[in-house]
């Protein structure tokens, strides 16, 4: 049975026979003019083509004038800001070339690879792409400090304000801000422009699946804003930059720690439960708490504010919710000798299941095309009886944490890789290729080994990292910390492990899911595709799957490519045999639950470009199996511990 997955049925289906003989040519010529190899050419024209084809069911819909706007932040919103996402002037240039004119206009917050920003053209590692837009500032602004922000940009971006150097970063997954308010005329308008330069795979920077020779596991490379823009002004005095919210449950109490810049005398803290003042103060003691778990998603809101002299001089509404994460020992198991370490939750064990998520999009690539499409595939995972998404090598929007918050669902965090060790995949210099050939070991303890990572490009890791931590860790849907999957730009992994610690010791840190293994974390983590199996076992770490499954079924009309799709295991031809296989697997899990498996993760949410091992297809328009019993399925797994 196919069942039908989205209520916006307006999208187009997609496969190459409906490609343009225009599209062909201008793809042909641009990867000519790019030199790359014959076979590179052949993958990049026909992602480049398909990107535009494949348009997911809210893209379909009507687009608003200023796509994504949401605030982007909900842990910490102030009531006066202004979205800049829309229309921006964009070129793609020589890194030798200045920006002197538009080549033609770019939709931001979408990259500018993908279907929805209007372009879709490469950049490449030679490259440049600029954008440019004006806008003004609220008359009302005037006595503020006005910050603009960037939700994430990828790689490297450096900005101009009226011509005036306002600030450089790196990082493709981390938010920033720049103070633009010395470089603002008095009045009239304004004028920003950004500079983006992204290597994509050939390179040491974290990247995650992106590659520029896409095939398999590997996507369509993304440049550029990929984030909400906007502009916010502040107290010329203090301003509120970040809070981190840490629940003590041995004492009852939630400590709030605050950063903020400026002159102050005072923060003024209250938690809220609904309209009720749960509390007071940055130490606060809870009374009768209602914890956060996926079946009961409790929110506190939140409410800080910075004082002088007895006045509010900033203010943030945001929201924390209130949970433990940690592990102990089976207590079903009566020998001493024989038990198993245990995931949990708020102090009782919990089986966390769900699935992987790659977090990309037919239409947006690494955007989704609207708030709405970003809840729907949490709202999915949950409707299907799991309570966990390990969230594969890319860091989300704030609002995607925020819904997994809200509707209660548990996350594991990957860090984006910054290599993988496929040589056979070209697009990349032969010092990127030596540097990662590293040996995988994924069914043994013993025979992997790390990458010769050069110490730069290991500075930027823990650079990016710790951006990455600090910017999610007061969302406590994050269980787990992922710094490496199955040894893809591996180095130095107990110092890794450690560094992991460091920055946030209420989480677990799942050192290398899938191997290499150091056994210096919180949890051993296996890969086995199709079925699931777990071939390495250590009774001194929480012993888990990290990945299994990626059960192919291509649905007719919803493919990114209509021949040469793939799944892990066994393609099927039908919803009803995809259940009964999945079904099957739910039951090998159940076994290995009771003989130490405290977690477990499916391959995959969704297809992915040419991957069609996803419940629902790529387009979110169908979901391939009947709902009601695959949640059941679920379910029964999770109950099984």
């Amino acid at each position: 049975m196919v069942a039908q997955g989205c209520a916006s049925p307006n999208s187009q289906s997609f496969h190459t026979d409906e490609t343009t003989l225009p599209a062909l040519v201008f793809a042909a010529l641009f990867l000519y003019l790019d030199n790359y190899t014959a076979y590179q050419m052949k993958r990049l024209l026909i992602s480049v083509l398909l990107a535009g084809l494949c348009m997911g069911a809210w893209a379909a819909s009507k687009t608003p004038a200023t796509p994504l706007p949401e605030y982007p932040r909900p842990q910490m919103v102030r009531g006066d800001w202004l979205n800049l996402n829309g229309e921006w002037s964009y070129a793609i240039l020589p890194k030798c070339q200045t920006f002197a004119k538009p080549e033609g206009t770019i939709v931001v917050p979408y990259c500018a690879e993908s279907a929805l920003s209007g372009v879709q053209r490469r950049v490449g590692k030679d490259k440049v792409l600029w954008y440019e837009r004006t806008f003004k500032v609220p008359s009302q602004w005037r006595d503020k400090r006005i910050f603009l922000n960037f939700g994430a940009v990828d790689w490297k971006a450096s900005v101009w304000v009226n011509g005036t150097f306002v600030g450089e970063h790196t990082g493709g997954y981390t938010a920033f801000s720049f103070d633009v308010t010395d470089a603002l005329k008095r009045s009239g308008k304004q004028t920003v422009r950004v500079k983006v330069e992204d290597a994509t795979d050939d390179s040491f920077q974290p990247r995650g699946k992106q590659v520029n020779a896409s095939e398999g596991i590997w996507y369509t490379p993304v440049t550029g804003i990929w984030q909400t823009v906007w502009l916010e002004p502040v107290s010329k005095q203090a301003h509120i930059v970040s809070y981190d919210p840490v629940w003590d449950a041995k004492e009852g109490t939630l400590n709030i720690g605050i950063d903020a810049l400026g002159e102050y005398d005072g923060i003024a803290v209250t938690l809220r439960d609904g309209k009720s003042i749960a509390g007071t103060g940055t130490s606060i003691k809870v009374n009768n708490p209602k914890l956060w778990s996926p079946d009961s998603p409790f929110l506190y809101g939140l409410q800080i504010a910075l004082l002088k002299n007895g006045a509010e001089i900033d203010r943030v509404d945001g929201y924390t919710c209130l949970r433990t994460v940690g592990m102990d020992k089976d207590p079903k198991i009566d020998n001493r000798h024989n038990r198993y370490k245990r995931l949990t939750l708020n102090g009782e064990r919990i089986f966390m299941f769900g699935p992987l998520d790659q977090g990309w999009w037919p239409d947006g690539l690494y955007t989704a095309p609207s708030d709405e499409a970003l809840k729907y595939d949490i709202q999915k995972v949950k409707d299907w009886g799991w309570n966990t998404i390990r969230k594969h090598i890319k860091v989300e929007p704030a609002r995607w944490y925020y819904w997994c918050d809200v509707l209660g669902i548990m996350v594991w965090q990957d860090m984006p890789c910054i290599g993988d060790h496929d040589s056979s995949r070209g697009g990349r210099s032969r010092d990127v290729l030596s540097r990662t050939a590293n040996k995988w070991s994924g069914d043994s303890l013993l025979g992997g080994t790390e990458c010769d990572i050069p110490q730069e490009a290991k500075d930027n890791f823990y650079k990016e990292w710790k951006g990455i931590i600090a910017q999610l860790k007061s969302f406590q849907c994050i269980t787990v910390w992922v710094p490496f999957n199955e040894a893809w730009g591996q180095f130095d992994t107990r110092a890794v492990v450690e560094f992991t610690r460091g920055e946030d010791p209420t989480r677990l840190v799942n050192e290398s899911s899938g191997g290499n293994y150091e056994l210096c974390g919180d949890i051993l983590d296996v890969h086995h595709y199709a079925c699931p199996a777990m071939n390495v076992f250590e009774r001194k770490m929480v012993c888990v799957l990290g990945e299994y499954g990626g059960i192919g079924y291509p649905v007719p009309g919803h493919l990114w490519l209509k021949d040469n799709n793939w799944g892990y295991g066994k393609v099927v031809s039908d919803g009803d045999e995809l259940l009964k296989v999945y079904s099957d697997f739910a039951d090998m899990l159940k076994v290995f639950i009771g003989t130490g498996c405290s977690a477990a993760i499916y391959t995959q949410i969704s297809d992915v470009e040419t991957e069609v091992n996803g419940i629902m297809t790529y387009d979110r328009q169908v979901v391939k199996v009947d709902e009601q019993k695959f949640a059941a399925v679920n379910r029964s797994v999770i109950e099984t511990l």
